[in-house]
């Protein structure tokens, strides 16, 4: 990751004929040596070299090129995928160049941790519209298991952004070392419901859960937003013990989302703080641990739909989640 020549004189011959008698010593010392450490140094074992340090995600500034709002690029090619000069996998301790040996799971930064990743909506709940119209119990009420969520004007929809998304965290998060579960990865019919999405994170025992999602608000209304769960306790729904830790992982989100995307926090809610809680979200109220929804943009307006169908900017997303979680769970902002 990192002669000075000696002038001629008088004495020459006597140096060389010095240095000449010496040479069968050293070499004979270093045979010894080598027989009784062996190649590996003193204790004949392979050096460890130490992670690079995680101190970048204390100040998120670091992460930019120095313009304000303007993220450091970390994507190559047109795959979306990171470079592996990527900064933040370099911080992280992960190994994305082929060929390079990763480092000890017990050694990642993430070693331990289990996150659960819930992809919005599905791409085949329109094809069930009774099924997600059955009302489940959230606690404070009853709301429909799903809906098929929105869509860009072009007609990409939420469901395939969401899923997409989530996949590129899964694989960041998993090369730092945590054990990630979706709650969909394609491969339901339908949902799951709102009830069974949290419940999945719950019984994981989850140390942090997120909900990906894009909003369908007016054109004009753009930027994201991170929605976390408001203190209750009805029903089968008591938050209160997650308040507090989901309102750090969603600031830990807001501020990373914002660095790696460039993007601002919503222009049309929440006074423009990026931040608000609800308790109508059955996904958070029923929530054992701590768990936030973000809103990416929103996907009718023109700007941020460009954003949404651009893999480059996806990748870049999924950075922002991958790294506010990454941070919440190291106990930085």
């Amino acid at each position: 990751m990192f002669s000075d020549e000696s002038r001629m004189s008088g004495r020459t011959g006597a140096v060389v004929i010095s240095v000449a008698a010496l040479v069968p010593t050293c070499f004979a010392g270093w045979l010894v040596y080598q027989s009784m450490h062996g190649p590996g140094g003193d204790d004949g074992a392979q050096r460890v070299l130490p992670l690079p340090s995680t101190s970048a995600l204390a100040d998120p500034s670091e992460q930019t090129d120095g313009k304000a709002g303007s993220p450091t690029s970390r994507t190559s090619g047109t795959s979306g995928q990171p470079s592996s000069t990527d900064p933040q996998r370099k911080a992280f301790g992960t190994s994305p160049t082929k060929g390079t040996p990763a480092a000890p799971a017990a050694a990642l930064p993430l070693s331990g941790k289990t996150v659960v990743i819930d992809p919005g909506h599905n791409t085949n709940n329109v094809n069930h519209t009774a099924d997600i119209n059955r009302l489940v119990d959230i606690g404070t009420t009853r709301k429909e298991c799903d809906t098929t969520g929105t869509s860009t004007n072009s007609g990409y929809a939420e469901a395939s952004f969401s899923l997409d998304v989530s996949r590129r965290v899964r694989t960041l998060l998993a090369e730092r070392g945590a054990k990630v579960r979706l709650t969909q990865d394609g491969d339901r019919s339908f949902g799951p419901c709102i009830d069974e999405r949290a419940r999945i994170g719950n019984e994981a025992h989850a140390d942090a859960a997120v909900s990906v999602h894009g909003d369908g608000s007016a054109a004009g209304n753009r930027g994201f937003h991170v929605i976390t769960p408001a203190s209750l306790h009805a029903g089968a729904a008591d938050t209160r013990p997650i308040v507090a830790p989901s309102g750090l992982l969603g600031a830990a989100l807001k501020s990373h989302f914002a660095t790696d995307t460039g993007s601002a926090p919503a222009n049309y809610l929440a006074d423009g703080t990026g931040l608000m809680a609800r308790s109508d979200l059955g996904g958070l109220n029923l929530s054992t641990v701590p768990k936030v929804l973000i809103e990416c943009g929103n996907m009718r307006d023109a700007q941020d739909a460009a954003k949404f169908t651009d893999p480059k900017w996806r990748q870049r997303a999924a950075e922002g989640i991958a790294d506010g979680i990454t941070a919440f769970l190291q106990g930085k902002r």
